[in-house]
Formats: structure tokens, sequence, C-alpha cells
């Protein structure tokens, strides 16, 4: 029998139903309509204006004439087709907090899905370590919902190596459309050309980073624990450790690779969201959207 993650579906499910309304009310929702819609397109017509729509596309000399407000809409408007993908490598299977950085991620990943299909596009899945161990294509519904949901709680799927150049390499050849992709990830174990892989997806993708950290990610223990025996979650190597000793030089390390990250991120022109297993998700990612939405229409 296939182990299941301590993933609470339904009580995520009703915490996001809150958050929506808001996001809705900000018009956060149509942010995902207005990356790559509506501009530089052959205009095609006009239709009444929602609450769901951007108001920067209202045509106001139009609506004055039709007494209606309305927007435009162009030749190439579909829906949006959003990737999420989700680092399932060992480094993911930690935790020191109540959810393991996985479980974590997932309800994370579960989050970004709802939301878009509430905004009526799209969303796929790509779970990765060294290499893509699930692949869900993007579709819409309640059914596709529950097939995201399954191979996120799907335990099998997780464990291995990390390799984030492969897996957004898969994406740009497997994409056929221009979208948005959603990097689920602690970002631990970097290597190869992945700061060059994200410059080149950023031509085909808007490109979001949201990086999942345990608070022993980012420092040792305050307490004098003596000697612990810490493990490498790629080559399974076991190292004898005094946390006490060496905790500065550790937060250090730890932040000069977070800042090298993030420097990345900003000159690709792509966001980063940071987020900690030990506060929850929902407030960080609204005001992330807000702050984008702002970015975005400034």
């Amino acid at each position: 029998m296939v182990k299941r993650l301590r993933v609470d579906v339904v009580s995520l499910i009703k915490e996001l139903e809150i958050i929506i309304k808001m996001l809705i009310n900000t018009k956060i929702t149509s942010k995902y309509r207005s990356v790559y819609k509506g501009k530089g397109l052959e205009f095609e017509d006009y239709r009444i204006y929602t609450p769901q729509d951007d108001a920067n596309r209202i045509d106001w000399k139009a609506s004055v004439r039709a007494n209606e407000i309305l927007i435009k809409l162009f030749k190439e408007e579909r829906e949006l087709n959003v990737y999420i993908l989700l680092d399932a490598s060992s480094s993911m299977i930690f935790g020191s907090t109540k959810k393991l950085k996985l479980e974590y991620a997932a309800e994370l990943a579960a989050s970004f899905a709802y939301f878009i299909l509430e905004a009526n596009d799209k969303v796929g899945l790509v779970m990765f370590n060294d290499k893509i161990v699930k692949m869900i294509p993007p579709g819409n519904g309640k059914k596709h919902f529950y097939m995201l949901i399954n191979a996120l709680v799907n335990a099998e799927l997780y464990g291995g190596g990390y390799d984030l150049e492969n897996a957004v390499n898969f994406v740009m050849k497997t994409s056929t459309e221009r979208g948005l992709l959603i990097i689920i990830s602690d970002f631990i174990g970097m290597r190869g050309e992945w700061e060059r892989t994200l410059r080149t997806a950023r031509a085909k993708f808007d490109v979001i980073g949201a990086m999942i950290r345990d608070p022993r990610d980012e420092v040792m223990p305050e307490e004098d624990v003596g000697q612990v025996v810490v493990q490498d979650p790629y080559s399974s190597e076991n190292l004898l450790i005094s946390p006490k000793k060496i905790g500065e030089e550790y937060r250090k390390f730890v932040q000069t690779e977070e800042n090298r990250i993030e420097t990345a991120f900003m000159k690709s022109n792509l966001d980063l969201l940071k987020l900690s297993t030990a506060e929850p998700f929902i407030r960080p990612l609204a005001e992330f959207f807000s702050k984008r939405r702002k970015w975005e229409w400034r």
C-alpha cells in the first residue's frame, strides 16, 4: 500500500476560499489574464467588463458610446497555461517543524493550482529530482485538480537527486506556448548552468520561484546539543558535527547561498518568494501577488 503524506486538502481548500475572495476583490485574478494577453496583439472585439478583469484594459471611449463598460479582446487571447515545477528531491524530505518541506511544498502547489483554476486558466504539474518523476499536462476542472492532488500526496514520487536545470529544460521542450512557470523548491544543491537556464526560460515564461526553507536550513540550534550526526540528502554520507562550534559559519554560508539565488532571480527579472515551514504561507502569498500586481501594472 502506498504511504500518503499529511496534506490536509479539505482544510486547505476552506482556507483558500477565504483568500481567493480577498484576491478577487483586489482584482489579483485578472493578473493571470493580463501578463501575456492583450499586449501588441491584433484587436478583435469588445466585451462587457466584469470584476475579474484587468481595469487597465477598459476602453473608456467605446464604453461612453455604448453606455456600458467595455474591455478590448484580442485575437490570440486564450487560457493561460501554467506549469508548477515541484522539487521532489531528498532534501525536501526534512523538517524540524510540524511539516516536512515536501508537505509544505505540496500544500503550496495545491494552493497555486486551486487559485489558477479559479482564474479559469490551465495548470500542469511537473515533479522532479535529478529526473522527471511525474508529468501532468495543463488542464482544468475539478477532476484535473484531484489528479494533481493524487500526485502531490504520493510518497513514492519523493526522494532522489536534484537537477533544476534539467527540469526547467524539460518544461521548455514540452510546452508549445508561452505561459507561467512556478518553481517550488528549497533550491539546495544548485549546480550546472541553472542561472543561464533561468534566463533562457524568461524568454518563454513568466517565472515565479518559491523558496521553501525549514528553520534548520537557515541556522543551527542555539542551545548546546553537543555533537550530532548529519546526513547529506543526496549522497547519504554521514558527518559528525558540533552545531555550537560551526553555527556562525553555517549561518554565513547559508546567507551567501540565498543571496546568490536571490541575485540570480533579480538579474533575470524573475520573482522569488521566500517561505518558511515555520509560518503559514497564505498571508505572504497574498501579499506577494498584491505587490506583483502593482509592479506589473504601475
